[in-house]
């Protein structure tokens, strides 16, 4: 589980920073006194060391939190108040001239540690505070400037402790002259060279907007004052702790201050400058940013409304505008969305007097200024200029967006870039609407497809029957499209088989649910009707009740007799039978018509049923309008006649290569054009010399 995306600062850090801490508190408890120059220079070590661990440490944490430069700022003018606090207090306490405690007291000793350690940390933040604002931002990397700065302020510290005369060494072996104080002089300036140098390097201040360098040019005349102040404090003849303590620790602090007032006059001046061209820098930004935010919103979301509210109200704030809106043309018709900052009458009104007196582009941003048509068109007046863009999908306007104000300042060509911008979000946000529209449409008749498929799979046979001297296949090719084809068989007896074909009229799910109801009638009616003609009949009436008037079903129905070598059948306006006799193909189409298209005595008596007596080889072709309907590219139907052509020459053949044959010529035929309608196909063939025996 991933806890923080912050990197938490190594605990060996902070133990080192420790150990060195209370190794020098340590120190100092047993030699409050530096009386010696080998006691100076392990004390000064130790100070250095522990200013370095801190350092090391801190700057880990003001890395990771560098992305707010401002809050380091404002931590920074914290400490050296709190600095400036503890100086005044310790001068007061702990001056020459009001008391008599020396170095040696154990007290002054406790109190002037606590109070190093506190300088050492406040020293270790700040310091690391500049070096990341050095760094932040910068193109050139700035790491050989600092690092010899740094060596530099080292130099100079070390110089100050043991070039320079102090209160605790009484006996040194260095020799106090001049040359003593030109090093020691050469090392400041150098260090003070060097920190000017680093102090120019204020490039982040670029990065803030307005507001935030407002506040910047307050903190950086406090902190300049600050700094200044403790330079001078930390350097008077009247603080004496520090100095006790370590004078190499008091120029470090003195070298910081230094550090921090020129570094906060730059900023000063830096942001001064800058200011003129902040709000210009802020829109430009914030331009960007809602760029970015609404591309990265379009990959999200897809609700037009959602995304025209956010395109407004950023609209509204990049463009220096009053209110916004979006106008979508429909059939001659506008309707208004997203209304920020004006009464929907009011944006309708200026809409339409705008479309209609075309005064917009449908190519570009355009800038109106309505006080020029206020009184003459009674235009609300708390309106005065409009920005305008449309909303163009290949090259194709859907509408426009508008920006508008209520002042008397008029817009732009500055402030029109922004509107352009997000009038392209919105019109691509409005194709997307469109498309996600019609993408849910097409997901949910996919699935309505894949419902009927179901059904209409799980109602066919899942093997052909098995009768004496009977030779049976069947074929279902299903379209992309789900119809209403549908066939069955029924076991009569033994010796009689039912068969029917059918097509429901329509497609979809709705055909589907049809043909699972039309195959509950047959599979109950065949088992208490011997008469096709009669269970045809039956069937008509009952899915009066169930079908629509736009729907119809046609339908064969037959049974074999193997007994009597017959095949009884009736016909409901299905596609013709076809038969072969031996030598030729007879196309049987016997009256009828389609079950639900009348339930009057009408149906029952166009209605014929006929009779077929079987001889050796003769087929007996069942078939839906997939086949005869199937289309090449020239649509060009495969018709009726080809279908008799391929039978009557592959007779010969067993039923199952036969319906291959059938399927290979109608697939050929229509190769180059799509299968709009299911293909079902049921051949049988009488065999009088052959016996099979089997169940269904």
């Amino acid at each position: 589980m991933k806890v923080s995306s912050l990197k938490v600062p190594h605990s060996k850090k902070i133990e080192n920073a420790i150990f060195i801490s209370v190794l020098l508190f340590i120190f100092k408890i047993v030699f409050p006194i530096n009386d010696s120059i080998f006691l100076l220079i392990i004390n000064e070590l130790l100070i250095l060391i522990a200013v370095f661990a801190w350092v090391n440490y801190v700057t880990e944490f003001i890395n990771i939190r560098i992305s707010k430069p401002l809050t380091l700022v404002i931590n920074t003018g914290i400490l050296n108040a709190l600095i400036f606090f503890i100086i005044s207090l310790s001068s007061w306490m702990f001056s020459e001239a009001q008391n008599s405690i020396t170095s040696s007291n154990f007290l002054y000793v406790l109190f002037s540690t606590i109070i190093v350690f506190v300088f050492i940390s406040s020293l270790a933040y700040i310091f690391s505070v500049y070096k990341s604002l050095c760094f932040h931002r910068q193109k050139k990397d700035p790491t050989l400037y600092f690092n010899i700065m740094i060596i530099f302020f080292l130099l100079t510290a070390i110089s100050a402790s043991l070039l320079k005369p102090n209160l605790n060494v009484e006996n040194l072996q260095v020799i106090l002259d001049s040359k003593n104080d030109f090093i020691y002089n050469a090392f400041y300036i150098i260090t003070v060279s060097f920190i000017l140098s680093i102090s120019l390097r204020v490039a982040w201040i670029a990065f803030l907007n307005k507001k935030q360098k407002l506040a910047l040019l307050a903190l950086s005349i406090v902190l300049s004052v600050l700094s200044w102040i403790n330079f001078s404090t930390l350097s008077s003849e009247e603080f004496i702790i520090i100095r006790n303590f370590s004078p190499a620790l008091e120029q470090l602090l003195s070298l910081t201050m230094i550090y921090g007032a020129i570094y906060f006059t730059v900023i000063f001046f830096t942001t001064l400058f800058h200011l003129p061209t902040a709000e210009a820098i802020d829109r430009k930004s914030q331009e960007l940013t809602s760029v970015k935010d609404l591309s990265k919103l379009m990959n999200q979301v897809f609700d037009f409304e959602e995304l025209s509210e956010t395109i407004t109200s950023t609209t509204l704030k990049v463009s220096n505008s009053d209110a916004a809106w979006i106008v979508i043309k429909e059939n001659d018709k506008i309707n208004l969305h997203s209304i920020v900052g004006l009464g929907i009458i009011d944006a309708n009104q200026i809409s339409e007097f705008l479309i209609k007196n075309e005064l917009l582009s449908d190519t570009e941003v355009k800038i109106t200024d309505l006080n020029l048509f206020e009184k003459k068109y009674n235009l609300p007046n708390s309106i005065k200029s409009i920005v305008s863009a449309p909303l163009s999908v290949h090259n194709n306007n859907k509408g426009f967006l508008f920006a508008a104000r209520k002042t008397s300042r008029i817009f732009e060509d500055e402030d029109c870039k922004p509107v352009g911008t997000f009038a392209g979000f919105a019109a691509v946000a409005l194709e997307n609407a469109k498309l996600l529209e019609e993408s849910i449409e097409k997901e949910r008749l996919e699935k309505e497809l894949d419902v009927a498929r179901e059904v209409q799979y799980k109602i066919l046979p899942q093997r052909n029957p098995i009768y004496k001297n009977l030779e049976i296949t069947s074929l279902f090719v299903p379209a992309f499209e789900v119809g209403g084809d549908y066939y069955d068989f029924f076991e009569i007896s033994k010796t009689k088989l039912g068969v029917v074909i059918a097509d429901v009229s329509g497609k979809g799910i709705e055909a589907a649910f049809i043909m699972a109801e039309v195959k509950g009638i047959f599979a109950t009616l065949s088992k208490l009707y011997d008469d096709p003609k009669e269970l045809l009949t039956l069937a008509n009436s009952i899915l009066e009740e169930s079908i629509s008037r736009k729907t119809f079903v046609t339908a064969i129905y037959g049974i074999i007799d193997t007994e009597k070598e017959t095949f009884n059948f009736a016909r409901a306006g299905h596609s013709p039978l076809f038969y072969f006799n031996g030598s030729e193909v007879r196309k049987i189409i016997p009256k009828g018509i389609g079950l639900g298209l009348d339930y009057t005595s009408k149906f029952k008596n166009t209605l014929k049923e006929m009779e077929i007596k079987l001889n050796n080889n003769d087929i007996i072709t069942l078939f839906t309008d997939g086949i005869n309907e199937s289309v090449n590219e020239e649509l060009e139907e495969f018709g009726y006649n080809r279908l008799e052509e391929i039978i009557k020459n592959n007779s010969n053949l067993s039923v199952e290569e036969l319906s291959n044959k059938i399927m290979k010529s109608v697939t050929t035929f229509s190769r180059n054009s799509s299968q709009h309608d299911d293909i079902t196909l049921i051949l049988i063939k009488w065999n009088s010399y052959k016996n099979l025996k089997g169940e269904i």
